[in-house]
Formats: structure tokens, sequence, C-alpha cells
């Protein structure tokens, strides 16, 4: 019986199917010998065998019905997240394949459910000790998920899920309230100036099962924005004293140097004394005075300004070609800060090795905003450079303050624009502003 059932089906539907027609050919041979009318043998042996014959497909069918209904609930244990069944079919044929198959792909989703719970754990246990206080909020603004951090911060250690956002935030620190209404990403100070923490607030709102969420991110920044403000002070104090005994030591030198002239009589020498110290003295009062104006740019006072009039004034205080429209109408901004924010980045154009006559100030009227481009054809700027130079206080000259460039990045952004630097095909560079129209 074992070996029987180990046969294909095929095999086996068809050996029962040759049986029952050889007996029933001999059952309905027998039948025509015994009866009166020879013609009723063969109805009489087919309902003689028919009983037999169901019974014995029932029998056969058995096995296939119970492995499908197998099949169904292992199924739906697949659907349900249980992928510890599995299947066996002793016979080698085309449900033995089926059912290795199926038993494949549960091996497959068992491997990846493991995969999966391995990166889940990993991923909770990163966002849990992170120090960024992460909050997800549902539609009804209640708390869906809060990590330890924002625990911390927000609920003094106890758990925050379920909780409503709004009734949290009656009883969180006036800065962040003024930072959540104020909508989008910003910074805020908690605290007083001797004990202030300064935070950053990101918001992204996305879907999630089909339904709008928002993730709400709060990053203390105070340790890395003192580290950064020392190195900048350190920086900015490096700098200065580089600049003051560059000018004060030749100073001293030729005032010394001037008084050994005077008293041996030698008064012909001394005014190439005295213009060198009074070059190096006006070379000092323009460091001193760049970087109080970086120091102290106001707000822009945005007014109407006519282009061409703006144009025509700086082309007054140095050269440069014009590639634009012949009228280009009003825009608005604060003249002065963008005329020296264009005085800057066109000095630097003829200070990069370009002619003359290849520097150019490029206008084009955006859908909502003005371009302007400062083009020449100097030597460019290599990858280091451009990534540091928009920097306050980097600067590759000699006796540059680093301040030109960013000067011109704070008035653009004062202005609510943006500021790129490229390479030109070809050779040279191009700086590029934006400003809203």
């Amino acid at each position: 019986m074992r070996a029987w059932r180990r046969l294909p089906l095929s095999v086996r539907f068809a050996a029962l199917a040759a049986l029952y027609l050889l007996a029933g050919a001999a059952l309905a041979a027998w039948l025509a010998t015994q009866v009166p009318q020879p013609w009723l043998a063969p109805p009489l042996a087919a309902a003689l065998l028919l009983p037999p014959l169901l019974l014995h497909v029932r029998r056969a069918f058995a096995p296939m019905r119970a492995l499908f209904r197998a099949l169904a609930g292992t199924v739906t244990s697949y659907r349900d997240g249980d992928f510890g069944f599995g299947l066996s079919w002793e016979t080698r044929d085309e449900l033995g394949e089926l059912v290795a198959a199926h038993n494949a792909l549960g091996d497959a989703l068992r491997e990846q459910r493991l995969a999966l719970v391995q990166r889940e754990l990993l991923l909770d246990t990163m966002v849990q000790h992170t120090p960024v206080a992460m909050l997800l909020l549902d539609p009804h603004r209640r708390i869906v998920y809060a990590n330890l951090a924002a625990r911390k911060l927000l609920g003094e250690g106890r758990r925050l899920e379920g909780r409503a956002f709004d009734d949290l935030l009656a009883h969180a620190p006036e800065a962040l309230r003024e930072a959540m209404a104020r909508g989008g990403d910003g910074m805020f100070s908690v605290g007083d100036e001797d004990n202030e923490d300064i935070y950053h607030l990101a918001r992204r709102g996305f879907r999630l099962n089909g339904r709008p969420h928002e993730l709400v991110l709060l990053r203390q920044l105070t340790a890395e924005l003192r580290r950064q403000e020392v190195q900048t002070w350190k920086k900015v104090i490096r700098v200065i004293s580089h600049e003051l005994n560059n000018s004060l030591a030749p100073i001293a030198s030729l005032a010394h140097s001037g008084a050994e002239l005077l008293r041996r009589g030698q008064h012909e020498r001394l005014p190439n004394a005295l213009a060198t110290i009074e070059e190096r003295a006006r070379h000092l009062e323009g460091f001193i005075r760049d970087y109080a104006r970086f120091a102290k740019l106001p707000a822009p006072r945005l007014e109407p300004v006519d282009w061409s009039r703006f144009l025509a004034q700086l082309r007054t205080q140095v050269p440069f070609a014009y590639d634009g429209p012949a009228e280009p109408g009003v825009a608005r901004f604060d003249a002065a800060q963008v005329e020296q924010c264009l005085l800057n980045l066109l000095k630097n154009a003829h200070e990069s090795g370009s002619s003359p006559e290849q520097v150019t100030l490029a206008l084009r009227r955006l859908p909502e905003a003005w371009r302007v481009d400062v083009l020449d054809r100097g030597s460019g700027m290599n990858e280091a450079v451009l990534a540091n130079a928009l920097l306050p206080f980097y600067s590759t000259k000699r006796h540059g303050t680093g301040l030109g460039l960013a000067l011109a990045r704070e008035i653009t952004e004062a202005h609510g624009g943006r500021i790129a630097l490229l390479n030109r095909d070809g050779g040279g560079l191009c700086v590029s502003l934006t400003l809203p129209a």
C-alpha cells in the first residue's frame, strides 16, 4: 500500500482506469451469457462497478483534498505573519513540485521576516537612543511615538504615546510654542543668557497607512554651536592679529626710521616713509571698516529700484559689460546693500586675472525672481576653494580679509535670495545671485 501511495497520481489514475475497464469488459461478457437479453449486459456491468469506482476515486482524491486544505491553511498563516509551517508530499509528481515550491516560499518569507525583525530592532534601538527628540503625530495631533529624548525633554521621562501634542505644548517653554506656531523649520533658545540651550526644530509631513502624519524633530545644538563659536572667535582673532601685525610692524619700523632721518637731517627720504605709513594705516582702516560692516549689517530696507539707473550708478564705480534687457524694469531691494554686494563681486572678477572687457554682469527676469550673474574669464576656483569661498574669513588672497563673498552672501540671504558659485566652461567663474522679485 505504501508503494502504491508513492506512485504519481497520473499513474495511479491510469492503472485504476485500466483495471476497471478490464473488469467491466469481463463482467459484461459474463452477464451476456447469463441474461436473456444480452444487450442489457453492459449497463448492468456499469451499474455494478460504479459504486466501487466512486469509492476508489474518492479514496484516491482524499490526499489531494487534504493537501489543498493544508495549502489554504498555510496561506492563511502566512497572511497572519506565521511562517512556521511546512508541508510534505511523498510522490514526485506535479503536486510534489507544488509542495516543494510552497515550502521554499515559506522558507524565504521566514528568512525575510527574521531579517526585517532584526532591522526593526536595530532601527528602534538607534531611534530610541539618538540625542534628537523625535515625535510622530497622527492626523488628530496625538502622539503616536516618542523616543527617550522626547520623553526626557517634554515629559519628564514619562511615556508620551496617546497624549495630545497641543496639551503637551501648553506646558512646554514659550520659545518652543512660538517656534511651532511659526510653522516650518527654525531655531529657538530656552533659558537665560547664563544658562541657555539652543534647539533646532524640524517638521516633516507624510502619509502613513493612507493618513497624514507629522514628524517633529528637536535637536539640541548648544554644545555644537559653542564649539563652532569658539573656533570662529579663534579664527577671527588669528586673522585680525595677522592683519594688525602686518600693518603695525612696518608703521612702527618706519616711524623709528623717520625719527632717525629727522635726527640726521636727511629730510629728502621722509616723504617715502610717511607715504608708506599712510598706505598701511589706510589699509588697516579699510580692514577694520569691512569687519564692522560685516558684523553690523542692518536688515535690508526694500524699496522700488529702477535697474537702468542702478546699473548706470554701479558702472561709475567699476567697469563691466552688460548682458540683459535694455529696459529691465523695476525691482525691490535695498539699493545700498545690493550695490555693495555687486561692487565686491565685480572687483573680485577684475582681480581674478580676467581681462577687463570680459567682466560681465548678466541680468535675467525669472517667474518670481531676478537673477544676477557676475562673470569673468579668470582662473576660476578649485573644488576646495568653491566649498569654502562663501565662509567668513576664508581668503586665498595674500592681503584678503575673507569678507567680500561672505558679505555678498549675507546681503543676498537677508533679502530672501541665494548665491551660488560655479566654474564656467572655457575658464572663469560665475557668481549667481537670485533675488526675490
